[in-house]
């Protein structure tokens, strides 16, 4: 595993950012964005408007493949014979087997032991093997012992300058979709999203603020930039096993301490009740991570949003039906005190 800690903040410049966007271009989606217009949230808002960035409409369902194509893009021809490999509880190893694919290189990807059928599917899908690995450090741990033994070629769910500089493009589209934000929310797991959107976005307009968004049981980015450096989580405690990462990372770190204005937390329960409201009032089947973003809106970020253009990523929908079913059962009962 590459150790990025000394990389220094210029390497996801807005140049860059923007050379790395046209490289990809011709490879990923363009996602649409849309607002959001619902009667039931208009008051709550003081007239302000949501616009939602549509990376669930990504290739695999997420924004995952810009950031992993982008770290792909690096692999020096060399390596290629040997493959990839990658950690992920599911949207990074989908994406990461839709790299191997289109680069024509073989994939092993760890994945924890959690991970739904859905995602085991989908990765299978796409021609990679699968390990099961029960416990974040020990699927890293196992990760880092197939980049050693077998010389594969390491995909960091959201560590690394490719890393962000991928999902900036992100932050790049949306800027330039809707180019007068007042603040745009990102949800958070590892930090490899959330950094390259507050990249963009703040050096193209300094004034919109970017705010982060964890579960209260796996808040590592929030404690992070409260300690002043990468913390790691003992204990991992969410439903939204794509937000459930074990800890911060130097890279990732630093560019959210440099660009991201603050990092609030939401309840499983409001987790949900934002994926009711996306299906109730957007008409969007979404995941939890993406029911994150929207119910901190209504929630810890309502009174800071008051009357102002308000950007949400949705960052992605993979969910089977039945695991669907069961968080708008859940989130049901919790939209009344969220939006209250």
């Amino acid at each position: 595993m590459i150790d990025y800690s000394d990389t220094p903040l210029s390497a996801v410049s807005l140049d860059k950012i923007r050379a790395r966007h046209a490289l990809l271009e011709p490879h990923v989606l363009r996602t649409p964005v849309t607002e959001l217009v619902s009667p039931r949230f208009a008051p709550l808002l003081g007239g302000g408007r949501i616009f939602l960035k549509l990376e669930a409409m990504q290739v695999t369902g997420t924004f995952k493949p810009r950031g992993a194509l982008s770290v792909g893009m690096q692999i020096p021809e060399a390596s290629k014979a040997a493959g990839i490999t990658a950690v992920s509880a599911g949207n990074h190893a989908i994406a990461a087997a839709w790299v191997a694919a289109r680069m024509g290189v073989s994939a092993k990807v760890v994945m924890l032991s959690t991970a739904n059928a859905f995602r085991r599917e989908r990765v299978a899908m796409l021609g990679a093997e699968m390990v099961m690995i029960e416990g974040g450090a020990a699927a890293f741990a196992e990760a880092e012992r197939l980049e050693k033994d077998e010389g594969r070629y390491f995909i960091h769910p959201y560590e690394g300058p490719f890393t962000t500089l991928g999902s900036a493009g992100v932050g790049l589209e949306f800027a330039e979709q809707v180019p007068d934000l007042d603040a745009v929310v990102v949800s958070i797991g590892g930090g490899g999203l959330v950094s390259g959107v507050a990249a963009a976005i703040k050096q193209i307009n300094p004034n919109c603020k970017v705010y982060g968004v964890e579960p209260t049981g796996a808040n590592s980015m929030q404690q992070s930039l409260a300690a002043g450096k990468p913390v790691k989580l003992d204990v991992i405690n969410t439903m939204a096993d794509s937000l459930g990462a074990p800890g911060a990372m130097p890279f990732s770190f630093k560019v959210c301490a440099a660009y991201l204005d603050e990092v609030v937390t939401v309840t499983d329960d409001e987790i949900c009740a934002g994926s009711v409201l996306f299906q109730e009032e957007g008409k969007l089947g979404v995941e939890p991570a993406a029911g994150a973003a929207l119910a901190a809106v209504f929630g810890p970020l309502r009174a800071r949003l008051q009357g102002a253009r308000v950007g949400v990523v949705v960052c992605g929908s993979n969910i089977d039906a039945a695991s669907y079913m069961a968080v708008l059962t859940r989130g049901q009962p919790a939209v009344a005190a969220l939006l209250t």
